[in-house]
């Protein structure tokens, strides 16, 4: 898509601060982080397989989302990251959901001590 921003971001045409690379998936560091670890990752999509948000994945895309959730575990070692001080990781879709870039991506956020939060009250 010739207007996302994170396809520009996989094309080169916008630098980032890579942690991950390969032929399916990319992880970089936030431009604003929330926590001191902050790694957006994201499916390298083409305009065929682009995936919008969480509601757009199927059979035929799930290989990008798996790739994402086996190299989380990884990454989020590599940054101190484990079961016992813990992380999360947040996914955002569409705009009552507050999804601000229409390519799925999700949030590895830890580092600190991360506040409760609940829908339910």
């Amino acid at each position: 898509m010739q207007d996302c921003i994170f396809c520009k971001i996989i094309d080169g045409e916008i630098p980032s601060k890579k942690v991950f690379e390969d032929e399916l998936i990319l992880a970089f560091h936030d431009i604003s982080p929330m926590a001191p670890v902050h790694i957006i990752f994201i499916p390298k999509a083409t305009v065929d397989s682009h995936i919008n948000s969480a509601h757009g994945i199927s059979e035929a895309n799930s290989k990008y989302i798996a790739r994402i959730f086996e190299k989380i575990p990884e990454v989020a070692k590599s940054f101190g990251l484990s079961d016992d001080n813990g992380y999360r990781i947040v996914t955002n879709t569409g705009k009552d959901g507050g999804q601000s870039v229409n390519h799925i991506h999700f949030h590895l956020i830890g580092g600190k001590a991360l506040p409760i939060t609940t829908l339910f009250g």
